[in-house]
């Protein structure tokens, strides 16, 4: 059995148009490419995924009443910090924090997990500045996911 070093990770990019596509089943396909599960090179106490750029954040779908139910909560560390956000408002003001938030939630809660969340690249419309991507982004509009 061979085991995986760094020197032997590749990473490509992978392009996901959100539009019309509901936030768990797109989050659930980032995040196994994120963390690098699609490879057979994959080993847990490494980060060998891939680089995810996801386009049309502000046009995902949800399912049932999430929009006014989900909320997201954070704490300042004062007495009487607690703040919350509903999922609307969130994807009113920041439509691609919402889907940064799920992905976020699948990944491991360490340092491995906050390298696997900096290959994530999210923009709320179609636009977006990664050059080895452009001359794809047609086909990744209609493909719904397409590899680099």
């Amino acid at each position: 059995m061979k085991v995986t070093k760094a020197s032997d990770i590749s990473r490509q990019w992978h392009l996901f148009n959100a539009e019309n596509v509901v936030l768990g089943r797109l989050a659930t396909q980032i995040a196994k490419l994120l963390m690098g599960k699609n490879k057979p090179i994959y080993t847990p106490n490494l980060d060998t995924g891939d680089y995810v750029v996801v386009i049309n954040a502000s046009k995902i779908k949800v399912t049932g009443d999430k929009l006014k139910q989900k909320t997201y909560y954070s704490h300042s560390g004062y007495p009487g910090g607690l703040k919350h956000i509903t999922l609307g408002d969130v994807l009113r003001t920041k439509p691609e924090r919402a889907i940064e938030y799920a992905v976020r939630g699948m990944l491991p809660p360490n340092r491995l997990g906050d390298a696997m969340v900096k290959k994530l690249h999210v923009y709320p419309g179609e636009a977006h500045p990664h050059s080895q991507l452009k001359g794809k982004a047609e086909k990744a509009a209609s493909a719904g996911e397409k590899k680099i």
